[in-house]
């Protein structure tokens, strides 16, 4: 998919220069303004991957200590956790998270239940929460030497 989106903004990009090359006032304008979208695009793209490599580092250090929750909640035939049993555990983590606010641990569990929940923007801001409050921790152990 980065891929498909590299190639997608490479090929704006050209056609922004070409516009951009014409030389006259409507087509650079169209130009410029066109020039915004690839880099709108990588924005985006990298803003995601970086995501996803932060919530995959989490997601294992948590492994690793013994913090993810089980994932046994029933599903559909289709892979879907079950609403109702997503929601019924869903107030545990809640609580979890209330009762330690600056735990990245809680946090992501919170995000992994709205996940299950089907509550993705909520999720994704559990878990961004997650990331910003465990790049805080003094005990990382992912953090470079001399970082």
């Amino acid at each position: 998919m980065t891929l498909a989106a590299a190639a997608c903004a490479a090929g704006v990009a050209w056609q922004a220069v070409l516009l951009i090359r014409d030389g006259r006032a409507v087509p650079v304008v169209f130009g410029v303004g066109l020039l915004v979208l690839p880099l709108l695009g990588v924005f985006t793209v990298v803003t995601e991957l970086r995501f996803g490599a932060a919530s995959g580092r989490l997601a294992r250090r948590l492994a690793d200590e013994g913090g993810l929750p089980a994932d046994d909640l029933p599903r559909l035939p289709s892979g879907r956790v079950v609403r109702a049993a997503a929601d019924a555990r869903f107030d545990r983590w809640r609580a979890e998270t209330e009762t330690a606010p600056t735990d990245w641990r809680s946090w992501y569990r919170l995000g992994l239940a709205y996940d299950a929940a089907r509550d993705r923007r909520r999720a994704r801001g559990a878990v961004r929460r997650a990331i910003a409050l465990a790049a805080r921790d003094p005990h990382r152990s992912d953090r470079r030497p001399g970082a």
